[in-house]
């Protein structure tokens, strides 16, 4: 399988860990001494490595994860600074948002394994998934109003979308924290996994993933982005043209192959342990 050809050196970042094996990418938040916030070099690294994932088509899954038995515990509040005009603050969040954006658009899978805290703007991030996995002390928390500021990292949108509307003001409004077990009892956590294994089990699912028809899982994660947005005709044109250029690709045309002929298909789940 191809890999990114354009694949950054480690040293390239002060603040992530990138490696790219077999069409799967991880992207690792590294800043453990600080819990992995969000500082302003980080924001711009993000804003960097995932303009790039974006255009390399040797990536075919993406894995969001943090250093050292935290995911992200939100923004570096010694490096946001205090004051200045709303036109500021504007601008200093404009970049960030901007691959938040980047990221639940990306056309490929996006998976998060969140292992230890996801505070504010970590939950943001960690909500930018298609899929998250959880191990059993990771901590979610809604925490903006506590500083006097409002959610952002497009929680206002990717939230209440998995949990409802009212649940997502309740949890919002409180700035309470939550586990991982009422997080997949929400619907935000796809899968809870031992910290040891968390790791290996998001890679397990995006290697299998990989395997994935690329144009046809595009227009999937589209259409189900688009889709609370969207009525019904609007969704079922998408469907049909979608549909049309799906059929009209070789994966198409082998796995149809395959089913006649019997074989097993490229793609596997791959059920986790005792599953």
């Amino acid at each position: 399988m191809e890999t990114d050809t354009m694949q950054p050196s480690a040293s390239e970042f002060q603040t992530l860990l990138y490696a790219v094996e077999g069409g799967v990418a991880t992207l690792t938040l590294n800043r453990p001494a600080q819990r992995n916030a969000l500082d302003m070099i980080m924001r711009e690294e993000l804003a960097h490595l995932v303009g790039q994932i974006r255009r390399d088509r040797g990536v075919r899954v993406l894995i969001l994860a943090g250093a050292d038995g935290a995911f992200c515990s939100g923004g570096d509040i010694a490096t946001m600074g205090s004051g200045g005009s709303a036109e500021e603050a504007h601008q200093r969040m404009a970049g960030l948002l901007q691959t938040i954006e980047g990221l639940i658009t990306l056309d490929r899978p996006v998976i998060a394994a969140v292992d230890g805290p996801a505070y504010g703007a970590g939950l943001g991030l960690a909500l930018t998934a298609d899929l998250i996995l959880a191990s059993p002390r990771a901590r979610f928390c809604l925490s903006f109003l506590r500083l006097g500021a409002i959610p952002d990292c497009a929680t206002m949108y990717t939230l209440p979308r998995m949990v409802g509307l009212q649940r997502a003001k309740e949890l919002a409004f409180s700035t309470r924290e939550f586990q991982a077990e009422e997080a997949k009892e929400m619907g935000i956590v796809f899968e809870i996994q031992p910290q040891e294994r968390i790791h290996d089990r998001a890679r397990q699912i995006a290697v299998s993933m990989a395997e994935l028809p690329m144009a046809a899982l595009a227009i999937t994660k589209r259409g189900f982005n688009a889709s609370l947005n969207s009525d019904l005709s609007a969704m079922l044109d998408l469907e049909a043209a979608g549909q049309g250029v799906a059929r009209s690709t070789e994966y198409h045309r082998e796995a149809a192959g395959r089913f006649l002929d019997k074989v097993a298909q490229r793609f596997q789940w791959p059920a986790a342990d005792g599953m």
